[in-house]
């Protein structure tokens, strides 16, 4: 098993990874200084409207009032998040919790320690060449597909779906995973695939540019998954308390919003984050995410989602052993966020 978290903690290129972490994103501008605020870097695994509570959470200013500054960070990817956390580039890491789980079975002594669940389904959809209204998943059969990073959620949810229909990852279909995570949409057009699988906004992105249709949305079709949660090193959580806290508070008020306006109210307000795409589309986007009940009503990580996530990681041949939950999960902080 070729897993990218294996020899994770013996490499030597921690260092020279965490230097990938440094595009910086809209609407997390520096706060002055001598403001006041505590200054938390948060690295996430992509830029998607598949976070819309985050970014919510970011332009209604819900950080600032906790008293963060936050400083986000696109790592591009869940190996990458893990590398800046572990080196020490990030405080906190926004990823699919698989990371966690492969660096704690590699033995790592300061791991990281899930303390608040996002997103309660899979966010990224089948795209294919050609319209399909009438899709089915048997007609994977014999095709090829850009399915995303072997040992990411993205792949491991794909796989967990595939068997489900009753399709061998390995034999039935052809999986092209040599395509860095986010730049999938863009290599589609003349990759020769016949399907890739995207978040958004670059599903929408390859319908409205005539090169792509959404046939299937894996989060309605895996139903509901652990996708994404927030964590932070051991040694962090337990000297920085309040403020794993305050960042878990202005994540559950990100939430509240999402989860009681519009698609076209929670647009309007996370449009600063997405300003390459139009706010039609946004709203578009938004609303799909929503109709699938994307988002958790809390934070807090339970016990089965994370016995879910290492059946997953199980299926697909990607789990090294099984860890404990109470050693990777903490709900203190989701729990104190609402009350």
């Amino acid at each position: 098993m070729n897993n990218p978290f294996r020899n994770f903690f013996s490499s030597g290129v921690l260092l020279g990874l965490s230097a990938l972490c440094l595009t910086f994103l809209a609407g997390c501008s520096p706060v002055k200084k001598n403001s006041g605020l505590t200054p938390v870097t948060l690295n996430e695994v992509a830029h998607s409207v598949f976070y819309a509570p985050q970014y919510a959470a970011i332009e209604l200013g819900y950080f600032q009032d906790e008293g963060i500054d936050l400083t986000l960070v696109n790592g591009g990817g869940a190996d990458k998040v893990m590398t800046a956390l572990v080196s020490g580039d990030a405080d906190i890491g926004f990823m699919g919790s698989e990371a966690s789980i492969y660096t704690y079975a590699n033995g790592a002594e300061d791991y990281a320690v899930n303390f608040a669940q996002l997103t309660q389904r899979a966010g990224n959809f089948l795209v294919s060449r050609t319209p399909d209204p009438d899709f089915s998943w048997d007609e994977l059969q014999g095709k090829s597909v850009l399915a995303g990073r072997k040992g990411g959620m993205p792949q491991l949810v794909f796989e967990y779906i595939l068997k489900k229909h009753g399709l061998n990852p390995q034999t039935d279909l052809a999986m092209d995973q040599s395509i860095s995570f986010g730049l999938t949409a863009a290599a589609f057009p003349s990759s020769g695939a016949d399907y890739t699988v995207e978040f958004e906004p670059y599903a929408t992105s390859l319908e409205m540019e005539g090169k792509g249709y959404v046939v299937s949305s894996l989060g309605e079709e895996s139903g509901y998954v652990p996708y994404t949660a927030y964590s932070a090193k051991k040694s962090y959580l337990e000297a920085n308390p309040e403020i794993i806290q305050k960042f878990t508070n202005a994540i559950q008020q990100g939430l509240d919003y999402v989860n009681s306006h519009t698609p076209e109210e929670i647009a309007q307000t996370i449009h600063p984050q997405f300003k390459e795409t139009d706010l039609t589309a946004l709203t578009r986007i938004v609303k799909r995410y929503q109709d699938q009940d994307t988002w958790k009503g809390d934070t807090i990580f339970q016990k089965e989602s994370f016995d879910l996530l290492q059946n997953i990681l199980d299926e697909g041949g990607e789990l090294p052993a099984r860890v404990p939950y109470e050693d990777l999960v903490t709900t203190e902080f989701s729990e104190k966020a609402l009350r």
